[in-house]
C-alpha cells in the first residue's frame, strides 16, 4: 500500500462471491494483483481461495515469478509445469528472482525458450530488498527505519531488470458483474476505529462498505493514548500486534478509559486479547488489558491457529459470515457466552468461538465478507 500511495483491497476467493471481487476490482487505474503463497495453494480440498482461483474469477493473465536461486535448466520443467497445470490459467510472462550472475541468467533463458513464455524480466541476487519478518508476515511498512529509500531502491532495481512496457501492455479492463452481492452492514452507525501499529489489520473494503451504508467512521491511536470519540456508537479494535506495544498500551490512561466508556466494543484477533484481562507477551510479563471480557492470552508459548473459518454468530452480528484465523496466541482462559459457532473450510465444526459480554464482543476470527451462496463454490 505504500509503495502504490493508494488503497489496495483484499480480494479472496475463498470468503467473496465472484460477484463481489469483480465489484471490488473495479477501477480507472491499472490493476496488478499480488498472489498470496503459491499459484495453485488454496483451501482444502480442492484450492479454492488460490490465486489462480482469483485469475480464474477475474480473467487476469498471470505473470509467474520463479525463485531461481538454485535452479538452471530445471527451471523450465517447473514453468511447464505451471503453465499446463490449468489451461484456464494462462502464464502470460515469467520474471526470474534471485538470479545469481550473467551465465545464470543465459542459461535459465535458453533452457526457458522452448516453453515460448515470454521472460519480462531477471532480478540478481541483493540484500537491498531484504527485508525483515515476524509471525505474521513482513514488518510493517510504517516501522521501517527508511521506507522512501528502501521503495526507491526496489523502484530502481524493478525498473532497470523488468520490461515495465510489456508487463504494462498485459493489463485489460475488468467486467463488473450484472447482479452485484449487497456488502457487509455496518455494526453501528457512529464507529471509532483504532488505527496505529498496533491494529493495523483493518480490511478497507468493509470500512468502505460501512461508509457507503450510511455509516460514520473516525479513526484514534490506542498507541498515542487517544480516546475514541465520545459519542461513537461502537469502538473497533482490529487486529494488529498488541503484543509488543502491551506494555504501552497498559499505561494509557485516555485510551483505556476512552474504550472501557464507550457504548459498545468490537475486537478482532489482537483488538480481541486486547479486551481481556490480561495478555502475557514473550518474554513471560503479564500486562493488564481493557478487562472487558474475561479472557487471558498468551505469547509465552506460542501455537499456530491458521484457517479459513464459517461464522455463525450468536448475537452482535447479523446473518453467517466468511473469515480466517491466524494468530500464535495461546487462550489461557475466556469464559463467557461464546461469539460464533464456527466451521473449517471445509465444513468441519471447531466448536465456538469468541466471546460476547454484554455490549462487548470479539474472537480471534477475521471477518471478510458475508457469506453467500456463491462463496461457498467459487473454485471454477
Amino acid at each position: 500500500m505504500a509503495a502504490s500511495d493508494g488503497t489496495c483491497i483484499n480480494l479472496d476467493a475463498w470468503a467473496m462471491s465472484p460477484p463481489r471481487i469483480q465489484s471490488l476490482a473495479q477501477g480507472n487505474v491499472p490493476l496488478i494483483v499480488e498472489g498470496a503463497m503459491g499459484l495453485f495453494d488454496g483451501a482444502p480440498p480442492i484450492g479454492q481461495g488460490s490465486t489462480a482461483n482469483l485469475a480464474r474469477i477475474l480473467n487476469l493473465p498471470v505473470v509467474l515469478v520463479l525463485d531461481v536461486a538454485s535452479q538452471a535448466q530445471s527451471v523450465a520443467a517447473v514453468a511447464a509445469g505451471f503453465a499446463n497445470h490449468d489451461p484456464a490459467v494462462k502464464i502470460a510472462g515469467l520474471i526470474l528472482n534471485k538470479v545469481g550472475s550473467p551465465r545464470h541468467e543465459t542459461m535459465l533463458r535458453r533452457a526457458l525458450e522452448p516453453l515460448e513464455i515470454p521472460v519480462l524480466g531477471a532480478l540478481y541476487r541483493t540484500k537491498t530488498l531484504n527485508m525483515p519478518s515476524r509471525h505474521l508476515g513482513l514488518v510493517q511498512a510504517a516501522e521501517h527505519a527508511d521506507l522512501d529509500l528502501f521503495l526507491n531502491q526496489a523502484a530502481r532495481l524493478v525498473s532497470d531488470a523488468v520490461d515495465l512496457d510489456a508487463l504494462m501492455a498485459l493489463m485489460q479492463p475488468t467486467k463488473c458483474a450484472d447482479v452485484a452481492q449487497p456488502p457487509l452492514a455496518p455494526p453501528a452507525q457512529n464507529i471509532a476505529v483504532a488505527s496505529d501499529a498496533a491494529f493495523a489489520f483493518a480490511y478497507p473494503h468493509i470500512l468502505r462498505d460501512w461508509r457507503d451504508a450510511g455509516a460514520t467512521l473516525s479513526f484514534f491511536s490506542p498507541l498515542a493514548d487517544q480516546a475514541p470519540v465520545p459519542d461513537a456508537d461502537l469502538v473497533f479494535l482490529p487486529g494488529g500486534y498488541p503484543e509488543l506495544h502491551a506494555a504501552r498500551l497498559a499505561s494509557n490512561s485516555a485510551f483505556l478509559s476512552g474504550v472501557r466508556n464507550a457504548a459498545s466494543v468490537y475486537g478482532e484477533c489482537g483488538g480481541y486479547m486486547a479486551m481481556g484481562q490480561g495478555l502475557i507477551d514473550a518474554d513471560g510479563t503479564r500486562h493488564q488489558m481493557l478487562g472487558l471480557l474475561d479472557l487471558e492470552t498468551s505469547f509465552e508459548t506460542r501455537k499456530l491457529h491458521l484457517g479459513y473459518r464459517r461464522l455463525s454468530p450468536y448475537g452482535f452480528w447479523q446473518g453467517d459470515l466468511m473469515g480466517h484465523e491466524f494468530h500464535y496466541a495461546t487462550t489461557l482462559r475466556a469464559r463467557g457466552q461464546p461469539l460464533f459457532a464456527a466451521k473449517d473450510a471445509e465444513n468441519s465444526s471447531l466448536g465456538d468461538i469468541g466471546l460476547i459480554n454484554g455490549h462487548y464482543a470479539g474472537s480471534f476470527a477475521h471477518i471478510i465478507d458475508r457469506q453467500s451462496h456463491d462463496s461457498t463454490d467459487t473454485n471454477r
